[in-house]
């Protein structure tokens, strides 16, 4: 659970505090537990609302498609026609670890939930208060940036 929080805010102390406020929203709401999924995932699902609270409250910024990019984005857009090279980028955990630190807030929280926490852009989209199309876009140009620093 601390890594999922981690994972989202990016930062240890808040990660920290935030898993905190989620186990005591957890115990406090425990008789709403239904038992329709398993404790770990209604558990999970406090953590992630949680940790998208703590980053609202830091005033998240996602870019909306019709904003204008700035010239200091030197990755390509998702909708360029060149595809991008993968091929031998050596994948080692660590090295994601430290690339998806660098990565904008928006689009580390969008491939976080994505990738790790198995969420699709439609539930992405409401979780974050973003259109799915936003989420995907989001998520797209992530993954450029990422491999581009894992280059």
């Amino acid at each position: 659970m601390y890594n999922v929080s981690l994972r989202i805010l990016n930062h240890a102390a808040e990660a920290e505090d935030s898993l905190q406020e989620a186990f005591l929203d957890a115990f406090n709401h425990i008789h709403t537990f239904r038992g329709q999924s398993t404790f770990g995932a209604w558990l999970k699902q406090i953590v992630v609302n949680r940790a998208i609270n703590h980053l609202r409250g830091r005033r998240i910024e996602l870019v909306e498609l019709d904003t204008t990019r700035t010239g200091d984005d030197t990755v390509p857009d998702w909708a360029d026609s060149e595809p991008y090279d993968e091929t031998g980028i050596n994948y080692d955990v660590e090295r994601v670890r430290l690339a998806m630190q660098q990565l904008p807030e928006g689009y580390r929280v969008v491939l976080s939930l994505y990738l790790f926490e198995g969420y699709d852009h439609e539930e992405i989209g409401q979780i974050l208060s973003i259109s799915e199309t936003t989420s995907r876009t989001q998520f797209m140009r992530g993954r450029k940036r990422l491999v581009a620093l894992l280059q």
